[in-house]
């Protein structure tokens, strides 16, 4: 499922918002597009929520809870790309070597996005590490560390890390670089067209938004170990700017 979600994402922004649709941008469809993805961008925050963490907890077995967590995330996001409304209008089109230099950009964002889920854990992340965990002792799901953490959810049965987060590699340039290549390979496109564009800014709003929230809550839950690492990594998203 998380894996599927992801790929439809692909596909839909890659092929199906590349489409130049007719006629001038228009309100309604913007408003439509907004309001989805609001619907998915507030599930991280109800499932923060105690008593739907509490009803999580008593409706679904331990070993589950970050699974069904991502299940439906990705119903959500399959739902967005699949219900998006095209937005008539292009915004730019590049040709040449500024569009090269735009695919290089791109795919500089993907292999960070990846690269950086890997070092969180790419199975805890989707929820199998803690699925095999009662299965036996070879399987029990290690801590997270953050940098590289997931710091959208709790880990298993509510618990955060407690360790030192880690500061090689990506995490060691920005606290957030899973963001950083959201934001590149949203926006670094040889031809951006309306739909894409309102993906990518409203996408992108929501992380801005996020963050703050987030690191709020890293440094309530990890007994002074978020604030450490932020002392040694002084940067959200890019380096020397924010």
């Amino acid at each position: 499922m998380f894996v599927g979600a992801l790929g439809y994402f692909l596909f839909s922004y890659s092929v199906r918002f590349s489409a130049i649709a007719p006629g001038p941008a228009r309100w309604e469809p913007i408003f439509w597009d907004t309001a989805l993805f609001s619907i998915f961008a507030l599930h991280h925050s109800v499932f923060a929520r105690e008593p739907v963490r509490a009803w999580v907890a008593r409706t679904v077995p331990p070993d589950l809870e970050r699974s069904f967590y991502v299940w439906v995330a990705s119903l959500l996001l399959i739902a967005v790309c699949a219900l998006w409304q095209p937005v008539g209008g292009i915004v730019w089109r590049l040709e040449g070597p500024a569009q090269w230099a735009m695919i290089a950009l791109q795919l500089a964002g993907v292999w960070l996005t990846i690269h950086s889920a890997a070092l969180i854990d790419v199975l805890d992340l989707a929820g199998v590490r803690q699925s095999r965990a009662t299965a036996g002792p070879q399987h029990r799901t290690r801590p997270a560390q953050a940098g590289g953490f997931d710091h959208d959810s709790p880990g298993p049965n509510g618990t955060r890390p407690t360790g030192e987060f880690k500061t090689t590699g990506p995490y060691g340039w920005v606290r957030h670089p899973i963001y950083s290549g959201w934001f590149l390979l949203v926006f670094c496109v040889g031809t951006m067209t309306m739909t894409r564009l309102v993906f990518a800014v409203v996408s992108c709003a929501y992380v801005l938004i996020a963050i703050p929230f987030e690191e709020r809550s890293l440094r309530a839950s990890t007994g002074g170990t978020y604030d450490r690492y932020a002392r040694q990594v002084k940067w959200k998203l890019v380096p020397g700017v924010y």
